[in-house]
């Protein structure tokens, strides 16, 4: 290729525009003509849907059902709870008129205004607490565990593709309980299913922690995280849990009858992940050649490439391509079928890099010597692209499940390794302030990490760092409430230790 990367610019050069390159390279996404909306190609639709079916699975074995509920609220829905409808009043899409008129000159004009404006769903909780405010009557209706997977609409001012558009997919849980111990428990059981699925999947190290006031989900009493550094230093939220106490079944009337013939309100939840989580994968586990995608939830695990030179090779380096093939689709990988390309396109080096750029776990070359010594020559994505082994085919396909494990262990262990060396303990202002500070104004990005520093709990003390450093509280770590120190900000005694860190 000429090249010593794929990518350009580096990471290191300008990791923004890395991020935009890589995703274009790996045919994943593209932009839309519509402003701050994406085209979801097939790869990363497949990416995508692994994701989903992972997901899905793990609600369901919690007893959660799906749904389905409406794209429009009507705009009185939204005002039923104050702190809900100011928290996304700026990002609302609204429709306002329902059919297009043409004008004299042919142009389309909006007709037929609507008695009620309707917006296009940022998230579901007063459409769906409607609904169960009529589903739920008596004790014996509880709990109602329900989840839709939907595209939700939330008017960015500045987008990029997966990490913050203007439409994106996602799944948005919603419960109903009989009592607050039993929503709390719904609330911390789906944060561990997110922490299952970012660590064991899509191989992404998190911290678990809960949000402060300023950062909580609007109308929630306490909302739960998921935290993660991307390759940039970065914090990404990976997933949240909200515990909504009763303010959404008292704004939506949730009532039911008591054993004993009272009426009380029940208590509510909502968790949600998004097409972000792609974005993440892209981050912590990108590099300099393209993406690369943890095996588990790879679109497909390998690509076979038959080589040849000559056309009288042709047919028998794809007739044995294609007997690997169909023995590898048979077997098994982390519950569902392995998956296999075979790439027969005649484009030479290309090809090699191609499948480099969109982060298949395994390339393995074929070609008419290999055959003769009954063996494949294989490259591992979680290693240099030069780095290639010729392996026994039948040991290769019998040892294809601790191949592919350990491609998923390899790609885990660098990113949590990356997150420990890149998170640091400070106690000193004048360090913290360093830390944070770019080391040179043409690269406004470049900052420590993640720091662990002591919060008095004074939102103004918050709001300070945010202003002076463009920093924010991503989370107070469960293991982190109860540690004493003084606040990193004012220098006052604080009984917090908390995830100081630069986000998307």
């Amino acid at each position: 290729m000429g090249k010593t990367n794929a990518i350009n610019p580096t990471r290191d050069q300008n990791y923004p525009q890395w991020y935009q390159e890589v995703v274009k390279a790996s045919d994943m996404a593209e932009r839309s003509p519509v402003r701050g909306c994406m085209v979801i190609k097939p790869w990363g639709y497949a990416l995508w849907e692994n994701m989903v079916k992972i997901l899905d699975d793990m609600f369901k074995e919690c007893g959660v059902k799906n749904a389905y509920f409406p794209l429009f609220i009507p705009v009185s829905f939204l005002e039923k709870e104050a702190k809900h409808v100011e928290g996304f009043a700026t990002e609302c899409a609204v429709v306002t008129h329902h059919r297009l008129e043409k004008k004299e000159d042919g142009s389309l004009a909006p007709a037929g205004e609507l008695q009620e404006p309707l917006i296009v769903r940022p998230t579901s909780e007063t459409i769906i607490g409607e609904s169960f405010s009529r589903w739920i009557k008596s004790y014996r209706d509880l709990p109602v565990l329900i989840n839709q997977w939907a595209n939700v609409v939330r008017w960015e001012m500045r987008t990029r593709i997966f990490l913050r558009t203007t439409e994106f997919l996602w799944q948005e849980g919603h419960t109903a309980h009989l009592s607050k111990k039993e929503a709390l428990e719904m609330t911390f059981k789906i944060l561990d299913i997110y922490q299952k699925f970012a660590t064991e999947y899509l191989a992404i190290p998190i911290i678990k922690g809960r949000k402060t006031e300023a950062e909580k989900f609007p109308g929630a009493e306490d909302t739960l995280c998921i935290e993660a550094m991307m390759s940039d230093k970065k914090a990404l939220q990976a997933g949240t849990s909200h515990f909504l106490g009763q303010n959404f079944a008292k704004a939506s009337n949730i009532k039911y009858q008591t054993i004993n013939k009272t009426e009380e309100f029940v208590w509510t939840t909502s968790w949600g992940v998004s097409t972000r989580l792609i974005g993440g994968i892209i981050m912590t586990h990108g590099d300099d050649d393209g993406v690369i995608i943890p095996p588990r939830v790879a679109p497909s695990q390998i690509v076979l490439m038959p080589i040849f030179r000559q056309d009288a090779e042709k047919s028998r380096v794809l007739e044995y391509a294609d007997n690997v093939a169909t023995v590898l689709n048979k077997k098994y990988y982390c519950g569902r079928k392995i998956v296999v390309e075979t790439d027969k396109r005649d484009i030479g080096g290309a090809r090699g890099w191609e499948w480099i750029k969109k982060g298949i776990p395994i390339r393995i070359e074929i070609g008419p010597r290999d055959i003769e010594a009954n063996s494949v020559f294989m490259a591992r994505r979680d290693k240099k692209h030069s780095e290639k082994e010729s392996i026994n085919t039948e040991h290769f396909i019998n040892n294809i499940t601790d191949i592919l494990d350990d491609i998923q262990k390899n790609i885990f262990q660098k990113a949590a390794d990356f997150t420990k060396r890149n998170t640091v303990i400070i106690e000193d202002k004048k360090d913290f302030y360093k830390f944070f500070t770019p080391k040179n104004k043409k690269e406004p990005e470049i900052h420590g990490g993640f720091a662990l520093s002591g919060w008095c709990g004074k939102q103004e003390c918050e709001k300070a760092i945010k202003e002076n450093l463009k920093v924010t509280i991503r989370c107070i770590p469960f293991d982190g409430e109860n540690k004493k120190g003084k606040c990193i900000c004012c220098g006052n005694p604080a009984e917090k230790q908390v995830i100081f860190a630069k986000a998307y």
